[in-house]
C-alpha cells in the first residue's frame, strides 16, 4: 500500500503517473482475468467451432473485450490519484467498476442471444440459427425435445415440408425473414430428414477441383481431420446470419457431418 499510495509530500506529477499506470496494470489484469473466463464460457460452450466465426461470436467478443477490458483500466488510469482521500478515490473505482461490469452484461447477453441454437437442414444447406431469430412464443410448436433452446452449442435437427395450406403462409414469412429453419413448428429430428439430406448433398471432390488454391488445402485437411478421402466424402453450405457463403459441412455418405472446412459451398 505504502508504494500506491506515496506520502502526499513527496507525490510529483511523475509519481502521480507511476502510481495510476500500477493500478491500471492491476485493472487490466483483473479484466484479463474476467475476460478469459467469458471466453471459456462463449467459445467453448455457446459457439464451438466454426460457429464462432459462422455466426459472428468471434467479432462480437472482440468488441465486447476491447470496450470492456481496454477502457476499465483506462479509466483508472484516469481518475486514479493517491491525492485523493480513501474514501473519494474508493468511490471513483467503485463507479468505474459499476461501469465496467455494465458492459460486460450488456456485452454478455448481446453475444448470448447471438449464439446458435440449432442447425437446421433447410432444403439445400444447413443453417445456423441465432436464439434472437427464434420467437421464445413458438418454442411450444417444436418436437418436445427442443423446446429448449440450448446453452451448450446447436442441437442438429431437420425441417419438415409444408402441410397441406401452408405454402401461402410460408412464402409470406420467408418474405418477413423468418425461414423454416428458425420456426420452432417445423422442426423435427435431423434423421427425418436424412432421405432429402442424401439427395441435396454434393461430393467433396467436385467442390475441390472447383476451388484450386486455399480452397483445396481447406478441403483436404477437413477431409484429413474427419479420416476419410475427399473422394468418400460430400458437402452442403453451412450458413449463419453473419456469414452466408463462407463454409461447408463434411457429409459421410449417409449424411452425418463429420466435419466442416472455411471454403464457399455455393
Amino acid at each position: 500500500m505504502a508504494a500506491l499510495f506515496p506520502p502526499m509530500s513527496s507525490l510529483t506529477p511523475p509519481t502521480r503517473m507511476r502510481a495510476a499506470s500500477r493500478a491500471a496494470r492491476i485493472h487490466l489484469g483483473l479484466s484479463a482475468l474476467v475476460g478469459l473466463t467469458t471466453a471459456a464460457i462463449v467459445f467453448g460452450q455457446w459457439f464451438p467451432y466454426p460457429y464462432r466465426d459462422v455466426a459472428g461470436g468471434q467479432y462480437l467478443f472482440m468488441v465486447l473485450v476491447s470496450v470492456d477490458v481496454v477502457c476499465g483500466p483506462l479509466l483508472t488510469m484516469v481518475l486514479f490519484n493517491p491525492l485523493k482521500s480513501r474514501r473519494k478515490l474508493a468511490l471513483d473505482l467503485s463507479l468505474i467498476a459499476i461501469v465496467q461490469l455494465a458492459a460486460l452484461t450488456y456485452g454478455v447477453h448481446a453475444i448470448s442471444e447471438a449464439r446458435p441454437v440449432v442447425v437446421a437442414f433447410e432444403v439445400d444447406r444447413l443453417v445456423a440459427v441465432a436464439a434472437v431469430q427464434v420467437d421464445p412464443a413458438q418454442l411450444g410448436e417444436a418436437p418436445p425435445e427442443f423446446r429448449k433452446l440450448s446453452w451448450s452449442g446447436p442441437v442438429l435437427v431437420g425441417t419438415r415440408d409444408p402441410k397441406d395450406g401452408e405454402t401461402f403462409g410460408s412464402v409470406m414469412l420467408s418474405l418477413k425473414g423468418v425461414e423454416p429453419s428458425a420456426r420452432p413448428g417445423w422442426w423435427q429430428a435431423y434423421d427425418k430428414s436424412l432421405p432429402q439430406i442424401r439427395k441435396r448433398m454434393k461430393k467433396l471432390s467436385e467442390l475441390r477441383a472447383a476451388r484450386p488454391g486455399e480452397g483445396q488445402a481447406a478441403i483436404d485437411a477437413a477431409a484429413a481431420k474427419a479420416g476419410s478421402p475427399v473422394a468418400e466424402l460430400f458437402y452442403l453450405p453451412l450458413t449463419g446470419q453473419k456469414n452466408l457463403d463462407g463454409w461447408i459441412a463434411l457429409l459421410d455418405r449417409e449424411g452425418g457431418i463429420v466435419g466442416f472446412a472455411p471454403v464457399d459451398g455455393f
